[in-house]
């Protein structure tokens, strides 16, 4: 159960996290947000899919673990298997709260209800009350997060304002003679992308939001690769 609290040195002093990767610690996750500003490195490992929100006004991108809920199949033997993980799981058990006053700072949350926290963990201060490295480095990733969260909106308004969303739906066997689906997403349509007109591909450019539309699509190799991984699990167990 999540137990967030504002971190402070005062009430942290002693606080310790482990930062290895490993199911129990809480990344047995089918998927995690990601923020178009990081598409360029998500792309080189996971697929990106998107997600229509419960009410239908919003869509979200995720970067893709697995093809069930609780399965992350980059994570085995002790340890997360891919060059880049995406900010979102990489910052756990930190989070950014919002101010109660509008327009205050934000401040770095900790959910002390973590599997992370842990007395044989990295120090998050040093006995003078100061930020170890590790806290350092944890606040310059949520910062990266949250300034790509705020920037996201336009992203994903551009998106619908073009109508470059389809639903996806992608079915496949197994080694183990099962078929699996997986459903309830969304692409971007490179058909439509490739008929946008020069005046639109060059907003689209212009604001920044192209080169995530390209490696949101080229992130799709990706899914290939993911299948196998499933593969494997199932012949060694």
């Amino acid at each position: 159960m999540s137990d967030h609290a504002i971190l402070t040195s005062e009430d942290h002093r002693d606080l310790r996290v482990r930062p290895d990767r490993g199911a129990d610690l809480g990344d047995g996750v089918m998927c995690c947000l990601t923020m178009p500003d990081e598409f360029r490195q998500v792309q080189n490992e996971y697929p990106i899919l998107f997600r229509l929100s419960a009410d239908r006004e919003s869509f979200s991108a995720l970067a893709m673990f697995g093809f069930e809920n609780g399965e992350n199949l980059f994570v085995e033997e002790g340890g997360w298997h891919a060059r880049y993980r995406p900010l979102a799981m990489d910052v756990q058990p930190f989070l950014i709260g919002h101010p109660a006053a509008p327009g205050g700072a934000r401040q770095v949350h900790v959910d002390m209800g973590s599997p992370r926290i842990s007395s044989d963990g990295v120090r998050v201060f040093e006995e003078d009350g100061s930020p170890t490295p590790y806290l350092n480095a944890i606040a310059e990733k949520l910062g990266a997060l949250d300034a790509g969260y705020q920037a996201s909106a336009d992203f994903f308004a551009a998106l619908r304002r073009y109508d470059l969303l389809e639903p996806f739906l992608l079915e496949f066997p197994l080694v183990d003679g099962s078929v699996k689906s997986l459903v309830g997403f969304h692409v971007i349509d490179e058909e439509k992308v490739q008929a946008l007109d020069a005046a639109i591909l060059g907003e689209l450019h212009a604001d920044g939001h192209l080169m995530p539309i390209f490696m949101a699509l080229a992130s799709l190799s990706n899914i290939g690769a993911l299948v196998a991984r499933k593969n494997r699990r199932l012949r060694h167990g």
